[in-house]
């Protein structure tokens, strides 16, 4: 399905934005919402997000955004208003299964119900707010105390002779955020696993609606600490696009750097604790160390580790002066010659390949039916990437490419993390010795008329997201961001099937997903 070939009756277009990634803006009547989803699921496309929204004067939205074949589609149902709330819309969960938790977190927020989702349960209320209160409401002020009675989860119950209930969390031995986990089992075998979030929300949705377009930058590069240049480029990328803003290319390619430095320090990590989850402490120490020079050279170059604030509307806060690009270059070498030596004790040791080899399969029907994305997804046989098929300036340039692998289990996943490092390095090369003359930012002009924007980037962990709809003079009406981690959460769910209780940090590291940005 492609987006310039959309022929619905019941649709309206009200933006589009032919750069890459391409997306277009429609708003649609029931019929249209119903069959624009039967489209995208027939034709192999997937359900990215799912959000709801109040206007100023009262009237209720729901929105879907989809990833079709060229590009993003959001699709805006205006809702009716009866005497006892905004009316339901139709339930997506049958076509997307991702689209279940999603519509849970809406209701939670908004009060917007999925007429006929089998799964009503509360997904972020944890009976911390009254049920007939939703922060998103323009009756709410969002600054509401109340006491917190936190109801009992209605975990799926699996019974039979010898099963018994491990619950892991929220509250975890380790400095990591909170989750709950309730596994089914007979023996150390798992039989399910089923997973309680919602413990990191912070109202960051309604944040945004007292934070100035402006400085949004800041609020999205702070949702998850792994993937703030992800989060902070595609929310710029939707402001710029609502205000008509075009930044220097110069900015475009140095955007395209900081977000592959981010991939690359994510990857030493997690290459460093998967080995030590596998009792290998050789390789933490190792790709620690790799990190750790990583995260220097970026506050060198960049200012901050981690490269908070390096992203802003109209282009990025810092230039790079030559000393930091030889710097990166060099670097770049080096760490590449480091991790390929890695790479084949890894790939040599027989205690990590024992452990790492058929644990957590995911197979690629799976991924599939549960709308896997980014890393998760590639290492299932999958080979969608942004930056490979709508990447931004410079992503085409430098021929980005992606890895995939069939295997669906931690080894995969493990190889793939190595086989992005190698690419990404590549990139970062091409960037710094393509990188075009100019200036780094233009001021982004404020005073426009209300429209929307949307930004979709490839980040570390799969594609990020940010959608917006300005106000008068530039101000936010409204801004919902979502993580990856939202489709990958069902999925570890499913790989743990099978397994032994003990390889569930193996696994789960192996996906390492976001609280906090699933969250919000």
């Amino acid at each position: 399905m492609r987006i310039d070939a959309l022929q619905l009756t019941g649709l309206s277009r009200l933006a589009h934005f032919a750069d890459p990634p391409a997306t277009l803006v429609v708003q649609a009547d029931a019929a249209a919402w119903i069959g624009v989803a039967n489209l995208v699921a027939q034709n192999g496309g997937r359900l990215v997000t799912m959000w709801g929204a109040e206007a100023r004067d009262g009237t209720f939205t729901i929105c879907a955004a989809y990833g079709v074949e060229d590009g993003l589609l959001w699709v805006r149902l205006p809702l009716e208003k009866g005497p006892s709330g905004p009316a339901g819309y139709p339930d997506l969960s049958a076509r997307f299964v991702c689209a279940a938790r999603m519509q849970r977190a809406v209701h939670d927020l908004t009060g917007l119900r999925a007429c006929g989702a089998d799964d009503t349960r509360p997904w972020l209320n944890h009976g911390n707010w009254p049920a007939d209160y939703f922060p998103l409401r323009k009756s709410a002020s969002g600054m509401e105390r109340f006491e917190s009675n936190e109801a009992d989860y209605a975990f799926t119950r699996v019974t039979g002779d010898g099963v018994h209930e491990i619950a892991v969390g929220p509250i975890h031995a380790g400095t990591i955020e909170p989750g709950h986990f309730r596994f089914s089992v007979v023996g150390e075998k798992v039989l399910r696993l089923e997973k309680r979030l919602g413990y990191a929300h912070r109202g960051v949705e309604r944040l945004f609606e007292r934070t100035p377009a402006l400085a949004g930058h800041r609020v999205a590069g702070r949702i998850a600490g792994d993937s703030s240049v992800a989060f902070a480029w595609a929310y710029c990328m939707a402001l710029e696009r609502a205000l008509g803003t075009t930044i220097p290319v110069r900015a475009q390619w140095l955007r395209a750097l900081l977000l592959e430095r981010e991939r690359i320090a994510n990857h030493l990590g997690d290459l460093g604790g998967l080995g030590n989850d596998a009792g290998f402490a050789f390789g933490l120490a190792q790709f620690s160390r790799m990190k750790e020079d990583w995260l220097r050279l970026n506050e060198q170059a960049f200012g901050h580790r981690y490269l908070f604030d390096a992203v802003e509307p109209g282009g990025v806060a810092r230039d790079l002066s030559k000393a930091c690009a030889d710097a990166i270059v060099a670097q770049s070498e080096r760490i590449e010659r480091e991790v390929r030596s890695m790479r084949r004790i890894y790939d040599d040791h027989p205690g990590l390949q024992d452990r790492f080899t058929n644990t957590g399969i995911l197979n690629p029907q799976m991924a599939a039916q549960f709308g896997v994305c980014g890393l998760a997804a590639r290492a299932s046989g999958a080979t969608m990437d942004l930056r490979s098929d709508h990447g931004p300036v410079p992503y085409g340039e430098i021929g980005a490419r992606h890895a995939s692998d069939k295997r669906g289990d931690v080894a995969a996943r493990v190889a793939l993390r190595f086989s992005e490092i190698d690419e990404s390095l590549r990139q970062i090369r091409a960037i710094v010795a393509g990188l075009p003359g100019g200036s780094v930012a233009v001021q982004p002009e404020t005073a426009r008329a209300p429209s929307y924007g949307a930004g979709w980037i490839e980040g570390w962990r799969g594609d990020v997201l940010v959608a917006l709809e300005t106000g008068e003079d530039g101000t936010l009406a409204r801004c919902h961001c979502h993580d990856p981690s939202w489709q990958n959460w069902p999925a570890v769910e499913v790989a743990i099937i099978g397994n032994i209780v003990a390889d569930f940090p193996l696994i789960n590291k192996s996906f390492n997903l976001c609280y906090a940005g699933h969250d919000l």
